[in-house]
C-alpha cells in the first residue's frame, strides 16, 4: 500500500515556509468580560468626553518631529547634519542599544492601535467611529506615531547604527504582533495601557537624562519631550482605571491582581532582527545595566499605581476581591525583595554584538 501511494503521487517540492511570527508559549483567552459590563463603558462615555480628550492636544498646537531636526529645505543643512553628527560621536554604543530598542518600540504602533482595537465596548467599530473611546484611540495614536518618527530621523542622521537591521526588526515585530493577554477585557486593557505610558515615559526620561550626562542636550531634549507625551497619556489612562474603581471596585481589583499576576509584559518583547532569538532580553539587560529601565522601575509603577487608585482604602469588597486587594497591596514589597536576591546572585553579564550598531560589542 504504502509502495503504491508512493508511485502515484506526483512529488511536491518543498517551499520555502512564509514568515512565521514567533509563538506565544500561554493560553489566548478571549472575551472573558461578562457582556453586561459593556454597558458600563456606554454609560460613561459622555464622562470620557468631558475628561479624557482634554487629554489630547490639537494638531496645530502639537510638536512635531521636523521641529527638532535638520531642516532639509535650509541652505545649511549639510552643516546641521554634520553638527547632529558630532554631537552623537562620542556617545557610547551601549546608549544607542537602549535608544534604539526604545524606538523600534514605539515603530510598532500599528500593533498598540490594534489591541486597543479588540477591547470589547469601546473598540473603533468603523474606523471612523465618532463615540469618545474610537476618537481617543485614533488621536493617541496620531500623537504617539511623532515618536517613532522622530526617533527614526535622528537615529538615521546620527551614522551611528544599522538602518536596514533596525528597519528589518520593526518589520519582524509588526508581524510578529503582541498578546498582553487583555482578553478583549477594557478592564485588562487600560490597566496595561496605564502601567504601559508610565514604564515608558520612565524609559524616555531616563535616556534624556543621559543624552545630557553624555553632552547632547538637543537629543535630550528629543527624549524628554517624548516623555512628556507618554506623562500626559499615563494620566488619561490611569483616570480610566480610577472611574472603574468608582463604579465597579470589585471588578477592577479582581482584573489588577488578574494583570499583575501574568506579569505585565513589555510591548516589544518578540522583537526579532533575523539573528538574535534573545534580542529583547538582550536590550532589556543593557536598558537594566543602564539604569534606563529597571526591575525597581517595575515595583515603582506598580505601587505608585496602587497608590494612585487607592486600592488599600477600596471597602464592601467581595472575599475574592479583598484577596485582590491584598495582592497587589503587598506585590510591590514582594518584587523588591525577589528583585534585591537576583541582584545578590547576578553575575557579570557576558558582552555580545548587536546587529543594530555594525555587530559591535556590547556588555550586558
Amino acid at each position: 500500500m504504502a509502495s503504491t501511494l508512493g508511485s502515484s503521487t506526483p512529488k511536491v517540492e518543498s517551499t520555502k515556509k512564509p514568515f512565521t511570527p514567533p509563538r506565544e508559549v500561554h493560553l489566548q483567552v478571549t472575551h472573558s468580560m461578562p457582556p453586561q459590563k459593556i454597558e458600563i463603558f456606554k454609560s460613561i462615555e459622555g464622562w470620557a468626553e468631558d475628561n479624557i480628550l482634554v487629554h489630547l492636544k490639537p494638531v496645530e498646537k502639537c510638536w512635531q518631529p521636523q521641529d527638532f531636526l535638520p531642516d532639509p529645505a535650509s541652505d545649511d543643512f549639510e552643516e546641521q547634519v554634520k553638527e547632529l553628527r558630532a554631537r552623537a560621536k562620542d556617545i557610547p554604543d551601549e546608549y544607542f542599544v537602549v535608544l534604539v530598542g526604545d524606538m523600534i518600540t514605539e515603530e510598532a504602533l500599528p500593533t498598540y492601535q490594534t489591541m486597543l482595537n479588540t477591547l470589547d465596548g469601546v473598540r473603533d467599530e468603523t474606523g471612523a467611529s465618532p463615540t469618545p473611546w474610537a476618537i481617543w484611540t485614533r488621536a493617541w495614536t496620531a500623537e504617539e506615531n511623532r515618536h517613532g518618527d522622530l526617533l527614526h530621523q535622528y537615529l538615521y542622521l546620527s551614522g551611528r547604527v544599522d538602518m536596514r537591521q533596525i528597519q528589518k526588526t520593526i518589520q519582524y515585530l509588526i508581524g510578529s504582533g503582541m498578546d498582553p493577554r487583555t482578553e478583549n477585557s477594557p478592564y485588562l486593557g487600560f490597566i496595561y495601557t496605564s502601567f504601559q505610558e508610565r514604564a515608558t515615559f520612565i524609559s524616555h526620561g531616563n535616556t534624556a537624562r543621559h543624552a545630557k550626562q553624555h553632552g547632547d542636550l538637543k537629543l535630550a531634549q528629543i527624549c524628554g519631550t517624548i516623555a512628556a507625551d507618554e506623562k500626559r497619556h499615563e494620566t488619561a489612562y490611569t483616570k480610566i482605571t480610577e472611574k472603574l474603581f468608582d463604579i465597579d471596585p470589585d471588578g477592577t481589583v479582581l482584573a489588577f491582581a488578574d494583570m499583575m499576576k501574568k506579569k505585565i509584559s513589555m510591548p516589544a518583547h518578540l522583537m526579532y532582527d533575523g539573528r538574535d532569538d534573545n534580542l529583547f532580553d538582550h536590550f532589556s539587560a543593557v536598558a537594566q545595566r543602564l539604569g534606563v529601565y529597571t526591575a525597581k522601575d517595575y515595583a515603582d509603577i506598580l505601587e505608585f499605581l496602587v497608590g494612585r487608585w487607592k486600592v488599600a482604602d477600596l471597602t464592601g469588597l467581595s472575599g475574592e476581591g479583598r484577596k485582590a486587594q491584598e495582592y497587589v497591596c503587598g506585590l510591590p514589597m514582594r518584587i523588591r525583595r525577589l528583585e534585591e536576591r537576583a541582584s545578590a546572585r547576578a553575575k557579570e553579564g557576558p558582552t555580545i554584538p548587536f546587529s543594530w550598531i555594525f555587530d559591535r560589542q556590547v556588555k550586558l
